[in-house]
């Protein structure tokens, strides 16, 4: 005799649709990231790189804000997931060794507090280990639904039905 399986829980029920906050959260971080560099201008950006020992300043400025810019919009819609991952890791890795290491773990590091507000130190890694556990959980576990892949993936499924 065999057991019919149980009703999913709640959890179980919705588990596809984790990766969608995911997506959201890390794509617009780093489109944000990158159009800020952009609003402060790539000069900037490039003139802080060369400060900290960056080769071709220059090129890795406009190399580090294309690939916030379009790896983010990438993320965001669920698209080449796999492949953006790639260069957006590289960027965490870089800014972890060459600027947030020697700051420790945490992202926050409240100093004061004065009538002008709150005052805080240099951040940490914590956030950029936060990026890459995202992107590493939409590679292992998918983009989840609405994602473009999704949709590639069905419509090179239907062509290869029909070749």
């Amino acid at each position: 005799m065999t057991v019919p399986s149980p009703e999913p829980s709640m959890p179980h029920r919705f588990a596809r649709w984790a990766p969608i906050p995911i997506r959201l959260i890390v794509g617009y971080g780093f489109m944000e990231h990158g159009f800020a560099k952009l609003g402060r201008g790539a000069g900037a950006f490039a003139a802080i790189l060369h400060s900290i020992g960056v080769p071709l300043p220059h090129l890795m400025a406009w190399m580090t804000i294309l690939t916030e810019v379009f790896g983010g919009l990438a993320i965001l819609l669920g698209a080449f997931v796999a492949l953006a991952t790639v260069p957006m890791a590289i960027v965490l890795l870089v800014a972890i060794f060459t600027v947030h290491l020697p700051y420790g773990f945490s992202s926050i590091k409240l100093m004061s507090v004065t009538a002008a507000g709150a005052h805080f130190g240099q951040p940490g890694y914590e956030c950029d280990l936060l990026y890459l556990a995202g992107l590493a959980a939409l590679v292992l576990g998918g983009a989840g639904p609405w994602a473009l892949d999704n949709l590639l993936l069905r419509r090179k499924g239907k062509h290869s039905l029909t070749a």
